[in-house]
This record gives C-alpha cells, sequence and structure tokens, in this order.
C-alpha cells in the first residue's frame, strides 16, 4: 500500500482494479488530477463507510453517502472537532514538526465554539449584507470591465482572487493597498510543502505569525476605539473574544480568511468551467438570466470547495451499519455526497434549473454549518449578473489547473477568453 507523498503520485491503477481495503480516497493526487469521483463512486456503492487502514494521515474512516454525513455532521456529541483531538481536517495539525498549532471555533467543541461563533457572525447577518451589496457590485463591475475582450487571460488570478480578496478586505477594513497578503496567507493556511506553495512546515509557520502580528497592529488601533462593523472591531469587543490567546486569535483570523477566500474563489471559476463543461446549460442562462439565484447554489454544491471535514469519535458508535471505535478519525466527504444519486435527482449533473438547488453538503450542517454561506452566494450571484450583462460568453480555452490538496478543491489557473455581446 502506497503511503508517501512520492508512492502516492505513481500510484493510479484503474479504480475497479484496486482491492477495496487499499483505496486511500485522501490521496491529494486524485484531487489534483481530479479522478477521485471515480473512487467516490465504487465507494458509495460497494462500501459507503469505509476503513483506509494505512495512509500517510493514519487510519480513518470515509463516509461517502449524504445521509451518512449528515448523521455525524449534526451529532456533535459524539464526533468532535475539537482541535487538540485532531481538528478538522484528515491531515492531523499536531505532530507536524515545525508546524503551527492553530485554534479556531470551527475545530472546537461547545460551550466555546458557540460564544466566539456569536462574536463574528453580525459580519454576515443580513443588514450587513445589504450594506456590502452596492460595494461588491461595483467593485465586480470595475473589475470585469477592466478586461480584454478576445484574449487569452487567466480568470483565476483576474477575476475569482481579485473578487474575493476586495470583499475579505471590506469586511476585516484592511489596508487596501495591502489586500495581496489577504491571498498568500489563505493560500498557505491550507498548504503542505509539497504544493509548491511554501517550501516547509517552519516557513509556513513563519509567515502566519507575521499574519498575526499585522492583525495585531490593527487590533491595538481598534480596541480603543468605538466598536466598528469590521470583523476585527466586533473580536476586539467581544467579551468572548477579547482575551484569546494569542494562537486563538491567529486561528479564527485565519478560519475567517480562509472560509472568506478559497470557497468563493473556487466557487466563482469552478462556475466558468462547469458552464462550458455543459453548454446546454450555459445557453439556459444566456437565454434566462433570472436562473442567475437557482445556480449559484448548484456551482456550490457542483464545485464543493471544502471536499471534507473530519471529526473524532468520543465515543463508540455506529454509521451504515459499521462499528466506529472511540478515538477513530472519521472524513465526511462532502464531495461524494453531493453526487449521492440517493439523495439528489441526477447527481452527476449539473444543472442550473433544480427543483431544489440547496439540498448540498457544501456548507455542512449542524453547529459548525459554514457561518459565511449567504456571503458567499452573495457574491457569486453579483459576479454572475454582472458577467451576463457585458458577457456573452465567458469561454474556457485551455486545462483547468487544480490544487494538490484533499482539502481545499481549488482551481489555480483557469485560460479564458471573454466575448462580447
Amino acid at each position: 500500500m502506497a503511503t508517501s507523498a512520492t508512492q502516492e503520485k505513481v500510484h493510479f491503477d484503474s479504480v475497479d482494479a484496486i482491492p477495496l481495503g487499499e483505496i486511500n480516497v485522501a490521496n491529494p493526487y486524485l484531487f489534483q488530477n481530479d479522478t477521485v469521483g471515480e473512487y467516490f463512486t465504487r465507494l458509495r456503492r460497494e462500501d459507503p463507510v469505509h476503513y483506509c487502514a494505512e495512509s500517510r494521515f493514519g487510519p480513518y474512516w470515509s463516509v461517502t453517502k449524504f445521509n451518512d454525513i449528515m448523521a455525524v455532521d449534526t451529532n456533535h456529541k459524539v464526533f468532535s472537532s475539537e482541535a487538540k483531538l485532531g481538528g478538522i481536517a484528515v491531515q492531523d495539525m499536531h505532530g507536524i514538526e515545525g508546524a503551527l498549532e492553530l485554534e479556531m471555533f470551527i475545530a472546537m467543541d461547545q460551550p466555546k465554539h458557540d460564544q466566539q461563533r456569536k462574536a463574528v457572525s453580525p459580519v454576515v447577518a443580513p443588514s450587513n449584507l445589504l450594506l456590502l451589496e452596492p460595494i461588491i457590485r461595483e467593485r465586480a463591475g470595475a473589475i470585469l470591465d477592466s478586461l480584454p475582450v478576445g484574449e487569452e487571460i487567466d480568470w483565476v488570478k483576474l477575476v475569482s482572487v481579485e473578487l474575493t480578496t476586495m470583499t475579505l478586505a471590506t469586511i476585516f477594513d484592511f489596508p487596501w493597498d495591502e489586500r495581496a497578503k489577504l491571498t498568500r496567507w489563505s493560500d498557505i493556511t491550507t498548504a503542505s510543502p509539497e504544493t509548491g506553495i511554501i517550501e516547509s512546515f517552519e516557513q509556513r509557520r513563519e509567515e502566519l505569525i507575521q499574519c498575526a502580528m499585522y492583525f495585531k497592529g490593527l487590533w491595538d488601533q481598534r480596541i480603543d476605539q468605538p466598536g466598528g462593523n469590521d470583523l476585527i472591531s466586533m473580536m476586539a469587543h467581544s467579551p468572548a473574544t477579547r482575551d484569546m490567546p494569542f494562537l486563538e486569535f491567529l486561528g479564527n483570523l485565519l478560519l475567517l480568511i480562509v472560509g472568506g477566500n478559497d470557497t468563493t474563489r473556487n466557487s466563482i471559476s469552478g462556475g466558468v468551467l462547469a458552464l462550458n463543461q455543459n453548454p446546454g446549460e450555459y445557453q439556459k442562462l444566456r437565454d434566462n438570466p433570472a436562473l442567475v439565484s437557482k445556480m449559484i447554489p448548484e456551482i456550490i454544491r457542483w464545485q464543493t470547495p471544502l471536499t471534507h471535514m473530519r471529526r473524532t469519535a468520543l465515543e463508540d458508535a455506529e454509521i451504515g451499519g459499521k462499528q466506529i471505535r472511540k478515538g477513530d478519525k472519521v472524513v465526511m466527504w462532502y464531495l461524494s455526497g453531493n453526487r449521492d444519486e440517493t439523495v439528489i435527482d441526477r447527481a452527476d449533473q449539473f444543472i442550473i434549473d433544480r427543483e431544489n438547488p440547496r439540498h448540498h453538503l457544501s456548507f455542512g450542517f449542524g453547529i459548525h454549518r459554514c457561518m459565511g454561506n449567504r456571503l458567499a452566494e452573495l457574491q457569486l450571484r453579483i459576479i454572475w449578473e454582472e458577467i451576463l450583462k457585458r458577457f456573452r460568453f465567458v469561454e474556457v480555452v485551455g486545462e483547468p489547473e487544480r490544487l494538490l490538496s484533499n482539502l481545499v478543491r481549488g482551481i489555480t489557473r483557469l485560460p479564458v477568453k471573454l466575448h462580447a455581446h
């Protein structure tokens, strides 16, 4: 069984030829070359709660069907997110030499989770989103108006990254001219050395400490000012977050940066790709631009920007007829659950006018359901409304390049040409 990173890279057989017990869907190369779907299809069919005994992430359970994932995600009393037990990803962050052990509310159990989440959730309250909408729309328009028509460009760099970083800078009230720092910090938070984004965990640690020091400077300025409606002011003035230990402060910041950046960025890119792969749906959208609001949750389901969340069993439990032992690592593969034909009609098709498009797992469920889901949908809706006003066709003209990651389903480059009306 291949467990090292180099072995993983060359260890591709036809999916059906691999003995069931040897399937390791956490292999990041399966995501980079976009073949992991075949593995998930087989697991849903033959072994929906699957035990992988040997991988470089240690042994873990894969939960691949929609209803089983829901059962784990909504049962936080049995399935813990606690950082000290390994946290929320198949890769344990503790015990890696040179890595920074961060704490954040997504990797906390009750009651601390709720207290810290409550402190920052007003930034995505409906009233604040109403204030943000015209700002995001103006920026989306400016970004699109700056693009050349008929020339090959990288959509990820010029549109997806740009819009999400601008929005993030706004909700943090971050110095505008330095906003590219947010993109960098988002990229390195989930990176490992083999991705090429960082060279070592030590380098990642150093850069994240720089990130924390930068934000500490903003915090120190704002703690003496009356509460603003940006995230840093909210954290500085809430009793639940005001006296956080340093690593907790950094962890929560990075959670909000990644949550506000990676996910929306990759859905903006993923939507363009999905429409190009499904030209009939793109035509449907051109014929009826009002379908945008239904299309947005379908893009988020289709892309599934975070492929998984992990939990640790606090006691013996049963999922899908399998016995899970206390201490076992349980991985909920949202990407697989979002393709579960038994729950979602024609789940392996991209359909922009689905009956019930919000019936997906991309935002999770239970106490850890994505806090910024409405902000993500807002940005996607606005960018597509503005695209449709300006361009008849955003044409993908080359193969997408994908991130080497089993957590963030990222598109790192997407060559396109724009066609005016």
